[in-house]
């Protein structure tokens, strides 16, 4: 069976994710920085996240073993996350210095990371890295949606997911799960 690489997009855009600028040095050492929304969460022990990235990307061709940080857009940060996607914007972003790799400023969470792994994932490369620092805000993230950016809608108050194990404060982050 194949299927429709449009299609397969669509589908897979139904999925709301965060929006994140990959950053890292070039070869001539300079920052450089990549829009990328295939980022994820993999291990608490050891810290490890995954980023995916296309083959054809130059800043794939930069991770190959290095240093790199992974920048939690604000929802204020559209005109960062299209500046990394192809459409520079006037001013550029604004940068930092972080303790693995350059970082952006004004994210929602930055999170600095080591090369872990790196592997085959198809017309993508997927990298692993092991997270060494991080930082948090409180600012809301940037979201993609269907093909669009958003912003978080207002929090429901009106229900919490104690049922489920996932929920943060007895779920998946202490050792225990949950009772029910």
């Amino acid at each position: 069976m194949t299927l429709d690489q449009r299609q397969l997009r669509t589908g897979f855009g139904r999925f709301a994710t965060g929006v994140t600028v990959v950053t890292c040095r070039n070869s001539a050492g300079e920052p450089h920085g990549a829009t990328v929304n295939a980022f994820t969460a993999v291990s608490l022990e050891p810290a490890l996240c995954q980023v995916t990235l296309t083959r054809s990307s130059k800043a794939c061709g930069y991770l190959a073993d290095s240093p790199f940080a992974v920048n939690v857009l604000a929802a204020n940060q559209l005109d960062t996350a299209m500046h990394f996607a192809g459409r520079p914007q006037d001013p550029g972003p604004r940068w930092g210095t972080g303790p693995t790799a350059p970082v952006l400023l004004g994210n929602a969470a930055t999170i600095s990371c080591l090369p872990w792994r790196t592997y085959d994932g198809g017309d993508h490369l997927i990298v692993l890295g092991e997270v060494v620092d991080l930082e948090l805000t409180d600012a809301e993230p940037l979201l993609f949606y269907a093909g669009r950016f958003r912003n978080l809608g207002p929090a429901d108050d009106g229900s919490h997911w104690a049922v489920s194990l996932d929920c943060p404060e007895i779920g998946w982050f202490p050792a225990a799960p949950a009772a029910v």
